[in-house]
């Protein structure tokens, strides 16, 4: 894990923080539990800092990936959520930010489900130990709970995304503008009470699939062999059987090289009784360059021996 040297401007931060002071050092695994479970923003700010070298450069890169998410209602100011003009966002978009985290950094839920830590200040003052709590109280009693943040202000109120799991299904439910912290814990596991007694997840990992392979014309290859990468999957609603989810394979009949590995070459569409709910494509699985002049020639050599054994 990297050291990160708090700036004075990462120390000076309001709000909640954990006192970090300027010039202490503390390594990316302890900023990364300041910011999980006690929505340090001493911490999030001299992460912020580390990663894009200035607190506005990781801004910009913030509402870069807020564009990239399809948040189109959110606009970031800071790195920590402190009241700001022109800072804003939307429950759908914090979920959408949250779905992204996660899905692509699962190992997430190892920080922000820990109920108490402590670290340590190494400073000119000597040594100190830091309590932490974690801020969600949901933590503590709602099950499968994997996190996820909390978030107060004097403007925004009281707010939370909340992350559980149950079984393979996982459910986001994000409060804002709670009145009180009370509130927004309740509100978040009604929500997820919901999403988990009336929905399932209909899920297809593809172990039952073989896929011919694909013809692959003027090719150093005659043929191209498919991959499916991503797993299939749908929310099914209440009432709704799993067992009536049918699927359909369709490969293309040929296609021309060269061939790029992850080229499309066909695709898995999903029904529910007439109804299409999704598909997914299945890729080439290596590349099939175009044949030359030697290759056709040697082709042709060997569909004649071939033909006359």
């Amino acid at each position: 894990m990297d050291d990160v040297t708090i700036s004075e401007y990462a120390a000076s931060m309001g709000g909640s923080q954990v006192y970090l002071e300027p010039y202490e050092v503390q390594n990316v695994d302890t900023l990364i539990k300041c910011i999980s479970i006690a929505s340090a923003n001493d911490a999030s700010v001299a992460m912020a800092e580390h990663i894009a070298g200035s607190h506005e450069e990781f801004v910009a890169r913030m509402n870069e990936k807020a564009k990239e998410l399809g948040m189109n209602n959110t606009n970031f100011v800071n790195c920590t959520g402190l009241d700001a003009d022109n800072h804003y966002t939307t429950a759908y978009d914090i979920a959408l930010m949250s779905r992204e985290l996660i899905m692509k950094y699962p190992q997430v839920s190892n920080y922000c489900t820990v109920w108490m830590d402590k670290f340590v200040h190494n400073t000119k003052k000597g040594r100190i130990e830091f309590d932490l709590t974690n801020t969600n109280k949901l933590i503590k009693s709602y099950k499968g709970i994997t996190g996820l943040k909390t978030g107060s202000t004097s403007a925004a109120k009281y707010c939370l995304s909340a992350t559980a799991r149950r079984g393979s299904m996982d459910l986001i439910a994000v409060i804002m503008a709670a009145p009180d912290t009370k509130t927004r814990f309740m509100e978040a596991a009604k929500l997820l009470n919901y999403g988990f007694a009336n929905y399932s997840l209909y899920v297809d990992d593809h172990t039952d699939v073989t896929l011919e392979p694909v013809r692959v014309t003027k090719g150093k290859s005659d043929y191209v062999f498919g991959d499916i990468k991503d797993k299939f999957s749908f929310l099914c609603s209440k009432g709704m059987d799993p067992n009536n989810i049918r699927k359909e394979i369709s490969m293309f009949e040929k296609v021309s090289a060269p061939v790029a590995a992850g080229d499309k070459i066909g695709e898995i569409v999903y029904y529910f009784g007439n109804e299409k709910i999704g598909s997914i494509d299945i890729l080439a699985k290596q590349d099939v360059d175009k044949a030359g002049y030697t290759d056709n020639f040697i082709k042709a050599i060997r569909k004649f021996f071939l033909a006359y054994r």
